[in-house]
């Protein structure tokens, strides 16, 4: 019984060195995880302001290209806003094209960005005049 009672007494405090060396991989693995939230957030923001301009591009009756452009930016949070490229939107006939470009952030949106682009595109049939 004796024995039990030395053997015990050195793993006293294994617990807790084990979880500090845990620590560090699970702070990255929530970095990681943060950072491919923003990388979909942001592809869901292209694509829902290139849908947005696009929309309003085809509907317009003057000054499309105008519509087309403020409606892209109207949604987006600032820190998106701030970073998008000017939006391409382009009447083809029948159909109103839009093309968004927007950065993805590093892990505080509006502080840093990552030097590739991420596009949304979309179309719409255009409406006839009335």
């Amino acid at each position: 019984m004796r024995v039990r009672l030395i053997g015990r007494g050195r793993d006293r405090g294994q617990t807790a060195i084990e979880f500090l060396g845990v620590t560090p991989l699970i702070i990255l693995l929530l970095i990681a995880l943060w950072q491919c939230a923003l990388i979909g957030y942001t592809f869901s923001l292209a694509g829902n302001a290139a849908d947005e301009a696009a929309h309003q591009g085809a509907i317009a009756q003057s000054m499309r290209g105008q519509e087309c452009r403020d409606a892209a930016e109207k949604h987006l949070p600032k820190a998106w806003k701030d970073s998008m490229k000017r939006t391409k939107c382009r009447d083809t006939g029948d159909v109103y094209e839009a093309e968004v470009k927007l950065q993805v952030p590093v892990l505080v949106p509006g502080v840093l960005n990552w030097p590739f682009r991420v596009n949304g595109n979309a179309a719409y049939p255009v409406e006839a005049d009335r």
